[in-house]
């Protein structure tokens, strides 16, 4: 194992000495055994299970640094480690080495007329830059899932996450130790010095792919200055329609855990539609329980008819996601404008309908262009880790490569592979 690299002033030379040894790692990575990155995410579980008072401790430091700073409550439970996101780090880290490898998977293989043998065989995509805000389990996450796919990884965290990034790193990197893997395989940015995140996102002979976590204004920077292919969705603008077929049950449970079941996450539901027809038995009873959980309610006019004490909805506010208790309404006449204002709105995140009508179940999950559709089910839903994928290193709303939560396929390219006996073109 190479020494640490040491920070300097210069940070684009220290970004650039990251990048080479994320290189030089990423091939050694990638012609590693199953059972030895299988080996390294379980010691590095165990690991953070050792350190779970050291974990809790750095994390203080940054919570205590964050309430000084002013942050809000929302920022502050996206930054916040307790026992039991210890624990779910640790399990994320077992459940990946418990998922399928792909690397080296050949799929398609067929003989051609001329005898040869094509198809294709899954590989990684060499070295991931992965910037990110506040939540420091994604370190642990983003690890686990670089590492399984045989990736090499270079972390940069904010800077109000320092402490928590560099004591979940050190796990990492004992981890790897233990099995046999260079430390280098994943490294985290030890500077909070802006420009580090520059150099990474245009490092085009180091890094391959940059996947950005955060804010709008971090992902849209990413976006606009990155040299390299990005991952990424900007907006979690989110819509749970309740259809007037639908069971009420079914459909209050839905949409109030798809609002009420955490707030700052991306795939909460931030616009509720409600059919016309059932909006007079459905409302009252959705907006009291909202309501009892100090819910700001904002509605458009035909539903401030129903709900008169809500405040009116704006433009921006259809436009908008809050990541807090506030929820927008609106009422639609059918199924048609419904997906039409999902198709003006939507930020092809998530949208759920709730129905229980097949026929418009299907057009629902056929024309509505969102990386996930669901029919009677929370957007909560659409996780990583609820989808079976493991942890998730993101959501992408690109249709290219990757769309949806990004988990171990999704960091993996495929190429083609030729198989003969002496075979020659004529």
């Amino acid at each position: 194992m190479k020494a640490a690299v040491k920070v300097t002033t210069d940070v684009k030379a220290y970004m650039r000495e990251l990048g080479s040894q994320a290189r030089t790692a990423a091939r050694l990575l990638a012609r590693a055994e199953t059972a030895v990155k299988n080996a390294a995410l379980a010691e590095t579980a165990a690991e953070i299970e050792r350190r779970a008072d050291a974990l809790l401790e750095a994390n203080r430091k940054d919570l205590e640094a964050g309430k000084a700073q002013g942050f809000d409550p929302a920022f502050l439970d996206r930054l916040e480690l307790n026992p039991a996101r210890v624990r779910l780090m640790a399990e994320g880290l077992r459940q990946i080495a418990q998922l399928t490898d792909p690397i080296g998977e050949i799929t398609g293989l067929a003989y051609r007329p001329t005898g040869i043998q094509v198809g294709r065989m899954r590989v990684p995509l060499g070295v991931i830059g992965i910037i990110y805000e506040s939540r420091p389990n994604v370190t642990a996450d983003a690890a686990g899932l670089c590492l399984k796919s045989g990736n090499a990884a270079i972390l940069r965290g904010g800077s109000e996450a320092m402490h928590s990034n560099r004591a979940i790193a050190a796990c990492i990197q004992a981890g790897l130790l233990q099995a046999g893997l260079p430390a280098e395989a994943v490294q985290v940015v030890d500077t909070t010095d802006r420009a580090a995140v520059g150099e990474l996102i245009t490092m085009k002979e180091f890094v391959d792919v940059i996947v950005p976590r955060g804010g709008k204004s971090l992902i849209e920077r990413v976006s606009n200055e990155a040299t390299i292919p990005v991952i990424k969705h900007l907006h979690g603008i989110c819509h749970v329609y309740i259809d007037d077929k639908a069971d009420l049950n079914k459909a209050v449970k839905i949409a109030f855990n798809a609002k009420c079941q955490r707030y700052a996450v991306c795939n909460a539901m931030e616009t509720l539609l409600v059919a016309r027809d059932i909006a007079e038995r459905i409302l009252p009873v959705l907006a009291e329980m909202y309501q009892e959980q100090d819910v700001e309610l904002r509605g458009c006019e035909r539903t401030r008819r129903l709900l008169p004490e809500i405040k009116a909805a704006t433009e921006e506010d259809w436009q908008t996601e809050y990541e807090a208790p506030i929820l927008s309404i609106r009422m639609v006449d059918d199924l048609d404008g419904a997906m039409d204002h999902i198709a003006k709105y939507g930020s092809q995140h998530t949208d759920s309908i709730v129905t229980e009508d097949i026929t418009r179940a299907r057009r629902f999950l056929r024309e509505v262009d969102s990386s996930s559709v669901m029919v009677n089910a929370s957007t909560r839903f659409a996780d990583g880790f609820e989808y079976g994928l493991g942890a998730e290193i993101g959501i992408s709303t690109d249709k290219l490569h990757a769309r949806g939560p990004v988990g171990l396929e999704g960091l993996t390219s495929q190429k083609f592979v030729v198989i003969g006996d002496g075979h020659i073109r004529t």
